[in-house]
């Protein structure tokens, strides 16, 4: 199954209902090709590289912190994984006045998607909504040497934990609850939509 590596501190953001957007344009991996999107439900793979607090809003800050000296789910051979994704909305800007608008849905400072936005100039940045999904119980994963470096996409193995393996994650969507109720995350996906019309 597909597994879109985020921060650390952005998974625990999505899986409190703290954020709902994903701001990408592709790891250095993907600098040609740009950020891409091949399945519409994938998991979230929490990851400490490239984290860091200057980059969070200040109101996150303490949280970022008490994350960080208590994250014992990230090891160097393990991993684990609490939520999953389903892709109700993507949007392709290069405008930066959009960036102000999208502020309330994440938990990352200007300074960061300013810079963001700069990098890779000749590609649009991708807003990405997403409908986020506790999973019926915490996935640990054996950390693999290919999930290393600056990539948005990894391929995770689940037939070791389920007995069985979830080809499109549709089954496992559905074993899951999601963190924001229906119509909190409606009145989200409206003023997403607004945004752009």
């Amino acid at each position: 199954m597909q597994a879109l590596k985020e921060w650390s501190i952005v998974c625990k953001a999505l899986e409190d209902g703290k954020q709902s957007i994903l701001l990408r344009k592709g790891g250095i991996l993907e600098y040609k090709e740009g950020f891409e999107v091949s399945q519409k439900i994938f998991l979230l793979y929490p990851t400490l590289e490239h984290q860091a607090g200057e980059y969070v809003q200040s109101k996150y800050l303490q949280e970022f912190e008490f994350q960080k000296t208590n994250d014992g789910n990230i090891k160097e051979t393990t991993n684990t994984i609490n939520i999953l994704a389903r892709m109700e909305d993507i949007q392709e800007f290069g405008d930066d006045s959009v960036l102000s608008k999208l502020e309330k849905y994440h938990i990352w400072n200007e300074k960061y998607v300013r810079m963001r936005m700069k990098y890779n100039p000749k590609k649009p940045m991708n807003a990405l909504l997403l409908r986020v999904y506790r999973l019926p119980e915490s996935i640990s994963v054996d950390v693999q040497p290919e999930w290393a470096g600056c990539k948005s996409w990894i391929d995770i193995e689940l037939s070791k934990k389920y007995g069985k393996s979830f080809e499109d994650a549709s089954e496992l969507l559905e074993q899951s609850k999601p963190v924001i109720n229906d119509e909190d995350f409606r009145r989200i996906q409206d003023n997403f939509v607004g945004i752009w019309n």
